[in-house]
């Protein structure tokens, strides 16, 4: 196997993303476990560049950690009762542990064999045939900066977009409504 800054990028990322998930459910402090998500999720949209899918990448940036985790963010920190909890030992721990192992060695033991079976063969027919057509159809395809018109453009989505972004901005004020200590 030759070294190549594919898979140095691979490497990366896969560490980065697995690394970052288990961090996630092993970290006791819940606003750690939510950065720790969003670089994970960041790993991921790094696999989808490395697998030339940049409209993936891009909707992985921009909902998952755009949106989703800075929204975690904020009702994390926006709940003082969240962040000011004692430790909790979990005594389901071991057996959680156990389940895992099991779960994993299973998905391993029978799942391994398949893609022998199935993989193998497959991928080396589908290479054959790729390199005998010489006359490979063009594709086409949207790119990223035409579906970036097309939100913006008055006969595109400018109007669900917009409003999305009002019942967001409603959403986030009735959060700190809510998370507000009262001052009576």
């Amino acid at each position: 196997m030759e070294l190549t800054w594919e898979l140095v990028a691979f490497l990366g990322f896969a560490v980065m993303t697995l690394g970052s998930g288990l961090m996630v459910v092993t970290s006791s402090n819940l606003f750690h476990s939510v950065l720790f998500l969003m670089t994970s999720l960041f790993g991921v949209a790094g696999l989808f560049v490395l697998l030339v899918a940049p409209f993936l990448a891009a909707i992985q940036v921009l909902v998952y950690i755009g949106a989703i985790a800075v929204l975690m963010l904020f009702v994390i920190m926006l709940t003082r009762q969240v962040m000011s909890r004692p430790e909790l030992y979990n005594q389901q721990m071991a057996g959680a542990l156990v389940a895992a192992a099991i779960l994993f060695l299973a998905l391993l033991f029978v799942l391994t064999p398949l893609a022998d079976e199935i993989g193998g063969d497959v991928a080396q027919v589908n290479a054959e045939v790729i390199a005998e057509a010489d006359d490979a159809p063009d594709v086409d395809y949207i790119t990223v900066e035409e579906l970036g018109r097309a939100f913006v453009t008055r006969n595109g989505f400018v109007l669900p977009f917009e409003v999305t972004s009002i019942l967001l901005t409603a959403a986030m004020i009735g959060a700190i409504v809510v998370a507000r200590e009262d001052e009576a």
